[in-house]
């Protein structure tokens, strides 16, 4: 025991205790009195009314509605039922407390503590409709203070029915939908006031979470959230206990020509825009604003007719589950975008939103940087085996060479030499390069990030090719008509022109053969490791695309590469366009050698199949042999001068048998010897010889 000092008395905790409640006191009302300085609550309490936002494609159809011009629901007016599902789910003391619920704090403090994480929240509806309508949603320990300094003061200043009403007037109940009127109608085709339990049900249930348990995407979950709100209204004498298990959960009932309320496109642009609003002031005026965008209908039904078709033919098999699209002019107005298989199954955009590794595609950032320190598409690069530090690089399949160009590096994908150039010029000159096109994720400046093993969602990559087709960086992509930033940035015309040959090369004699187009072609695969994602990303004719394929989960698909499925998908697209080749600026230089490297692949393709077709028609005996001079002189010498005796049918039958339809194998042999002499007379033309003309 401490021996106190002569002269010194023993401190009493009741003093102790009182004084430490009195700081404890003085600090909370330190920080009330703060927070109300900085957010001062009082006022007229009306929560602003949000716009109802009319998004138009570029031709101006209506495409989707987001937002509340619905009137304010007035709570004193709905049926009790419609009140009861929402106070017994989410404030079942809001009748009684002060705006702040204590004893709510507590339980769910003890519930989460028991959980080991957040299961249930404290928040009463006084709390929620100071948060919604009138505070930021950010989770400083500042805002929450004055959310509750607001509750307050909003119990004080409004009745429970004037809170309650504005409550359910701003809420979000998902698919664009603010307020219980917007919900009821979009939904249920109902106004509030006709609501059934079971409906009221639905929609209270959605509060929590209204993209997860939105009833057009997972009615399942709808539903059994609907069943704990009603078994909850029955607790707290909503309905009669006996009427709990006869209530009949709802389905919902959407109008044939109802607007969506989300779609990828709108929920990437649809914070813009209110963040737009906000600024402008525009948000806080009410109304209906409609937003013309940059949308191609017609290109956003190519893209989900080839995406869908690719995926629906072929990825099941490969164990491929996912893809995303997306495409923009040069100087970055997206016509389309595809967010995955299916928005209603799960809106989670895996073109905006999902941060993917995009393998090769990023090597477009290293062999920029090293035209740009002056190499050529004819520079040396090595293709042998390579080890930094411990790491080994692997080219696909294993396949080495020496030394080879740039070009035939990049349309062979070679994952050595991009390393090698990588270290050459500096990794963090490509990753600067890369930020200048208008990649903004970190990129990690180690060895292998040469072979794209940072993360980055599919518009930045695709606007990094666009500044490529543009000649102009950084293209940032946007949704809103008129609203593309000018690029500050040109690329050197002669870097450009050494770029576009690579990537006509890679497109067209190279890993991505799959998305040649009739067009000049200009584009690059990436797979990464174990075939998690496959992409490709390219442009033809004024039109820049990305497509990616994987899963959600990261599983490896089954061989996919980014020249199948991606490019399978990229080509049906682009091949449904209508795109001209006069709408991209191709130097004329890049032109002339185009044309005569597919000349060249041309006659090479010929050469091939004549040596095929000559090979087939060896191993033939039915075949008709000898050469080209005499077939010809056979067929105009009389048969009795060859030896052939009596041309005239020998037996009896013959005629008839002449009459007989030519059999499959027969046609078949027909239709090569006719192709075998047009392949034979275009290879003397081409050698300057002679072919006789039947």
């Amino acid at each position: 025991m401490v021996r106190w000092a002569r002269g010194l008395r023993r401190p009493s905790w009741r003093r102790v205790a009182t004084w430490a409640g009195a700081g404890v006191l003085g600090l909370v009302l330190v920080a009330v009195l703060w927070a109300t300085w900085v957010a001062p609550p009082w006022g007229s309490m009306q929560p602003p009314q949000k716009p109802t936002y009319i998004f138009l494609a570029a031709d101006g159809t209506p495409i989707a509605r987001r937002g509340a011009s619905d009137a304010p629901v007035e709570a004193a007016r709905l049926p009790a039922e419609v009140r009861g599902a929402f106070i017994a789910i989410e404030d079942r003391r809001f009748a009684s407390h002060i705006g702040i619920d204590p004893r709510g704090l507590v339980r769910a403090f003890w519930h989460n503590a028991r959980a080991g994480g957040v299961v249930e929240g404290g928040s009463t509806i006084t709390q929620q409709l100071a948060k919604t309508a009138f505070l930021s949603s950010d989770r400083k320990i500042a805002r929450k203070v004055q959310e509750v300094v607001l509750a307050l003061w909003l119990d004080a200043w409004l009745s429970k029915d004037e809170i309650l009403s504005r409550y359910l007037s701003t809420i979000y109940f998902g698919d664009g939908a603010y307020g219980l009127r917007a919900a009821a109608r979009h939904y249920f085709q109902k106004t509030p006031e006709r609501l059934s339990v079971g409906e009221a049900a639905m929609l209270a249930g959605m509060v929590k979470a209204p993209s997860r348990l939105n009833p057009t995407v997972n009615l399942d979950a709808a539903q059994a959230r609907s069943k704990l709100v009603i078994a909850a209204m029955g607790e707290e004498g909503m309905i009669p206990a006996g009427r709990v298990n006869d209530v009949r959960l709802a389905v919902p009932r959407l109008a044939p020509d109802e607007l969506p309320g989300g779609t990828y496109f709108v929920d990437w642009l649809g914070p813009q825009v209110e963040a737009a609003a906000d600024e402008t002031g525009a948000s806080a005026r009410g109304g209906q604003v409609q937003i013309r965008t940059t949308l191609d209908r017609k290109l956003q039904a190519a893209a989900i007719k080839a995406l869908t078709s690719v995926l629906t033919g072929y990825g099941d098999g490969v164990h491929a589950r996912q893809a995303a699209l997306v495409a923009m002019r040069p100087d970055g107005r997206v016509v389309a975008m595809i967010g995955g298989r299916s928005y209603k199954a799960s809106p989670y955009n895996r073109a905006t939103q999902a941060q993917r590794q995009p393998g090769s595609a990023f090597k477009l950032a290293v062999y920029l940087t090293a035209i740009e320190n002056g190499d050529t598409p004819d520079t040396l690069v090595e293709n042998s085996p390579l080890t930094i530090d411990g790491w080994t690089p692997r080219n696909y399949g294993n396949r080495y060479g020496g030394t080879t160009t740039l070009r035939n590096a990049f349309a062979q994908s070679s994952n050595v030499a991009a390393v090698r150039i990588a270290e050459k010029v500096g990794p963090a000159k490509v990753a600067e390069t890369a930020h200048r096109l208008g990649i903004v994720s970190r990129i990690a400046e180690g060895p292998s990030m040469a072979l794209g093993t940072s993360g980055m969602t599919l518009l930045e990559l695709t606007s990094a090719y666009a500044a490529v087709a543009s000649g102009r960086y950084p293209v940032k992509a946007t949704g809103l008509d008129g609203g593309a930033p000018a690029a500050t940035g040109a690329i050197d015309p002669h870097v450009r022109e050494a770029m576009l040959d690579l990537l006509w090369t890679a497109t067209n004699q190279g890993t991505g053969r799959g998305a040649a187009l009739g067009i000049p072609t200009f584009g690059k695969t990436g797979t990464t490791q174990n075939h998690r994602d496959a992409l490709f990303v390219g442009f033809a004719g004024g039109l820049i695309t990305g497509v990616w394929v994987g899963n959600d989960d990261d599983t490896p698909m089954r061989g996919v590469t980014g020249g199948s499925l991606p490019a399978a998908i990229w080509a049906r697209f682009m091949g449904a366009a209508n795109l001209r080749a006069a709408d991209l600026d191709v130097p004329p230089t890049l032109m002339a050698s185009i044309a005569a490297r597919q000349e060249a692949m041309r006659i090479a393709a010929e050469e091939r199949e004549l040596g095929e077709l000559e090979a087939e028609e060896a191993a033939d005996p039915e075949a008709e042999t000898g050469s080209p001079f005499e077939r010809f002189f056979n067929q105009i010498i009389p048969g009795f001068l060859r030896g052939d005796g009596d041309e005239g049918p020998r037996y009896e039958g013959d005629e008839a048998r002449r009459d007989e339809p030519i059999s499959p194998e027969e046609e078949a042999r027909e239709r090569r010897r006719m192709r075998l002499e047009e392949l034979r007379r275009r290879k003397a033309e081409r050698e300057g010889g002679l072919f006789p003309e039947e």
